[in-house]
């Protein structure tokens, strides 16, 4: 496969293009949690994203892209939460339909922010091949654009974005962390950070029970989750393959961490920071308290990924 990732014009280029629909989102720190951690925290809050995450910025990105007469015939995607809600809403504002496939366990809050959003859910059973099964018979009943939720050069240059702006506001990052799942957020964030501040190292966080990256990159070849076992529903989805194209080459390290682990930085985030975060959210924090010794006086970017939670089923 041809390696044709986003160079920094794309990245820059698309940053112009998604700014008429995004929010260029606060960059906070804490006191607390520096002093608990022994390092510098920046978090970019991608909670406070139009549609709750940072899958705006893809989405936004993806559709802008689209000619007039593919809009036209309206765009579908399959999703387990928000990029669903971001397709929907790019949607919404371009006035164009949206059909949502989402596997059937998929959180009420976010099957309601997506139909909030005017997107038409379409229901399908909790597994990938379901997923994909689904999607494609949409897609064949209806003319729609696919939207793919992460393995698209155009969602990668998007998520690119949110890293760019975090190394434009903050002077000097030993190190990003952002959380895995199907790798578009992780490998755009790998690529800024390249082209802007080569020196910082790249860190990615996965649930121990959707492990996927982590032995795709220990076997060097692209490794499903063939089942998830996880509170992080935002990244129990398989990485992509363009993604895995750049993190091999650029990501500087990838921790595993476990539920329990999440659990605790999300309750942290919520208690200290008075910050809305879900748990995929949380999962930078937990690779920063799981290893103190290894990030003690670093300057460190967290992005927090999404805050779209069912507040009656919170884990703590």
């Amino acid at each position: 496969m041809a390696f044709t990732a986003p160079d920094f014009h794309r990245i820059e280029d698309a940053s112009i293009e998604i700014s008429p629909y995004i929010v260029n989102t606060p960059v906070f720190t804490s006191r607390t949690l520096n002093h608990l951690t022994g390092a510098s925290l920046f978090f970019k809050c991608e909670n406070l994203q139009r549609a709750g995450a940072f899958k705006m910025r893809g989405a936004a990105h993806a559709m802008v892209r689209l000619s007039e007469a593919q809009r036209a015939k309206g765009v579908a995607t399959h999703s387990s939460g928000n990029h669903g809600q971001a397709v929907a809403a790019m949607a919404q504002a371009m006035g164009v339909p949206a059909y949502i496939v989402m596997p059937k366990a998929s959180a009420k809050v976010k099957v309601a922010a997506v139909q909030h959003y005017g997107g038409e859910v379409i229901f399908c059973e909790n597994t990938e091949a379901s997923r994909v099964a689904t999607l494609e018979k949409v897609v064949a009943e209806k003319g729609a654009a696919f939207i793919h939720p992460f393995d698209d050069w155009d969602i990668i240059a998007g998520q690119a974005t949110c890293a760019k702006e975090l190394l434009e506001e903050v002077d000097v990052l030993h190190a990003i962390i952002a959380p895995v799942g199907g790798g578009g957020l992780i490998s755009g964030t790998c690529l800024s950070t390249k082209y802007l501040s080569p020196e910082t190292e790249v860190i990615g966080g996965e649930p121990e029970g959707a492990d996927d990256a982590h032995r795709s990159l220990q076997s060097k070849t692209l490794c499903a989750n063939e089942s998830t076992n996880t509170i992080c529903d935002g990244l129990r989805a398989s990485l992509g393959q363009k993604p895995f194209s750049v993190i091999q080459e650029h990501l500087s390290d990838l921790v595993l961490v476990s539920d329990q682990e999440v659990t605790a930085a999300m309750q942290l985030i919520w208690e200290r920071m008075k910050l809305v975060v879900e748990p995929s959210c949380a999962v930078p924090l937990a690779v920063v308290l799981k290893d103190k010794e290894r990030f003690a006086g670093k300057r460190l970017g967290l992005i927090l990924t999404g805050g779209n939670v069912d507040v009656n089923n919170l884990p703590f």
